[in-house]
């Protein structure tokens, strides 16, 4: 269902009906939201007032409101994936080690990793069954606190393990292919801390259309080949501090944001700087995608266009305080803390879509 802002609101299904993928006791839910013109975002950014609708989630069948804090997002062009929290099922001592850190979606396939280190697979559309396809080990990797990829690679940005923060594995064999790097060294503590409580992102990996794989720490952030894994193309500090939420990548370029608010986005082949811009708000949570950026604060989501970082306009919709955000060239999706997720669709008016919850996966 596609609605003008202040529309009535869409809502999802119990997690113990068709909706919610369980592997185990964890949660995942998939969102069919429709196919993506050939019209650019760019096009119809500025040419247009997006479609917004308002996704709630029911509460029913979940014992703790823990069990619906959505930690993360990811769009396809037919798919919104979001996965939670389940802090509802296990002892003091890993309390959120079945939370979905990660998320991938390369059609036909779905995988998705969790805190504990485990990557699970699925096939979309068919059987709801995920399998396991890696087992992890807290013990020896630490905590897996991001997780990224395509259908060629996928990427884990770990903490608490000194010199274990790149788990690499080839997507197509689903065999580790390499482990190094101590991006991560300084956050270890924090990424213990992770498993027993809902703390704030101390990492973030993303991945570019270059073969390459561009992770940020609140100190530092660094530039992986991912063809030649041993090979670290930039290994930069940051003194002023970064803000992790903000991180994100498009095809070629990263951004990041200092402390101070302070958006700069470079080219990852080179560290060229593309442009820069101030958020107005050193608290932001964000994302990007080919032609602009997008920084929420203080339940205000703000436009940048990256080219020469001029401030384009706020969307209507104040949706308070956010965890997860996320945009790819037509759509942007934020989840809020009361549970709910926003999407706005910037193509709406060339194609009506309808936002459906699709039956997925349960081990």
């Amino acid at each position: 269902m596609v609605m003008k802002p202040g529309g009535d609101a869409s809502r999802f299904p119990s997690p113990n009906s068709m909706g919610f993928v369980r592997h185990g006791k964890l949660f995942l839910n998939l969102v069919h939201i429709g196919t993506v013109s050939q019209a650019s975002y760019g096009a119809v950014l500025t040419a247009c007032t997006p479609l917004h609708v308002t996704l709630h989630f029911d509460p029913s069948g979940v014992d703790l409101p823990d069990g619906l804090t959505c930690r993360c997002l990811t769009l396809s062009d037919t798919h919104l994936a979001c996965g939670f929290d389940d802090g509802t099922h296990h002892n003091h001592f890993d309390r959120f080690s079945s939370a979905v850190s990660g998320i991938v979606i390369a059609h036909p396939r779905i995988i998705f990793a969790t805190l504990d280190g485990d990557n699970h697979v699925a096939i979309i559309d068919e059987q709801p069954l995920a399998r396991r396809a890696h087992m992890g080990n807290v013990l020896d990797d630490g905590a897996l606190v991001d997780f990224t990829g395509c259908g060629r690679w996928w990427v884990g940005l770990y903490a608490g393990v000194p010199g274990r923060a790149f788990h690499i594995w080839d997507g197509n064999t689903e065999e580790l292919v390499y482990l190094n790097a101590s991006l991560t060294d300084p956050e270890a503590v924090m990424g213990w801390h992770m498993l027993t409580k809902f703390t704030e992102p101390i990492g973030r990996v993303r991945m570019t259309s270059q073969e390459s794989a561009v992770a940020c720490t609140n100190s530092s952030y660094m530039i992986l080949d991912l063809i030649n894994q041993e090979f670290t193309l930039y290994d930069q500090q940051h003194r002023k501090g970064l803000r992790v939420t903000c991180f994100d990548t498009n095809n070629e370029a990263f951004i990041t944001v200092n402390n101070r608010g302070r958006a700069i986005v470079r080219r990852a082949g080179t560290l060229e700087e593309v442009c820069r811009f101030h958020t107005r708000h050193n608290k932001a949570i964000g994302c990007m995608n080919l032609g602009y950026a997008l920084m929420c604060g203080a339940g205000v989501v703000r436009t940048w266009e990256i080219e020469q970082g001029q401030y384009l306009y706020s969307l209507n919709e104040n949706i308070g305080a956010i965890n997860a955000m996320v945009a790819d060239d037509r759509h942007v999706a934020a989840a809020s803390r009361d549970t709910t997720v926003h999407l706005w669709d910037f193509g709406a008016q060339q194609r009506m879509v309808k936002p459906r919850v699709v039956m997925l996966f349960r081990a």
